[in-house]
């Protein structure tokens, strides 16, 4: 995909309200439709000028991303009680209760084939959105090592792959739906061997 060369004059007039919007709204109409998201088209679906789209994005991946995380939430992580009991409501309850409304598994999927082909596109979603969201649920594991809730050589980067990896295994290798009953708790059961391996 080509990258949008950064704009060589700076940033130029004030960002005008709603272009940012207009802009994500015509990149996801594209995408949906499985048509290729270029700025020419991006000019056409939003009515914004080329230049505005410049100035906001340093690249079309990074705009791509930007779209492509729409609906998604950034978790924030209660840790005055147990940790453990908060990561397991926070992905078996709360994901359970808001899957589907904001952040379909038809966006989900898509974000996937088009990341997966362009090595671009899965860097600037990484990090400028997985990377980020990650942030708390990090934090989080840290706490819990500092109160010997575990080990203190566990590396939570792992970690934390290892806990989201069994949902991510269960909806794009084994096409399973976090709706059926052997599903869950094939990712509950994957939750508690992991912690029980970090305590």
């Amino acid at each position: 995909m080509p990258l949008i060369k950064e704009n060589p004059l700076g940033p130029g007039r004030p960002r005008v309200q709603g272009h940012d919007e207009r802009i994500i709204a015509a990149a996801l109409l594209l995408i949906d439709s499985n048509q290729r998201v270029s700025i020419s088209a991006l000019v056409k679906e939003s009515g914004v000028s080329r230049a505005a789209i410049y100035r906001r994005w340093p690249s079309l991946a990074d705009l791509i991303a930007a779209a492509l995380d729409q609906g998604r939430n950034y978790p924030k992580v209660d840790t005055t009680g147990d940790i453990k009991e908060t990561l397991f409501t926070m992905m078996f309850t709360h994901g359970e209760e808001s899957r589907g409304k904001t952040y379909s598994l038809r966006r989900f999927r898509k974000r996937l084939e088009l990341s997966l082909a362009d090595p671009d596109l899965q860097r600037a979603y990484w990090n400028s959105h997985v990377k980020k969201r990650r942030d708390n649920l990090l934090a989080a594991l840290e706490t819990a090592k500092r109160r010997d809730e575990i080990r203190a050589d566990v590396n939570i980067e792992a970690a934390l792959d290892m806990l989201l990896g069994v949902f991510y295994y269960q909806l794009v290798v084994r096409g399973s739906s976090m709706d059926d009953s052997e599903t869950k708790q094939r990712c509950i059961d994957g939750f508690e061997l992991v912690w029980k391996g970090m305590k």
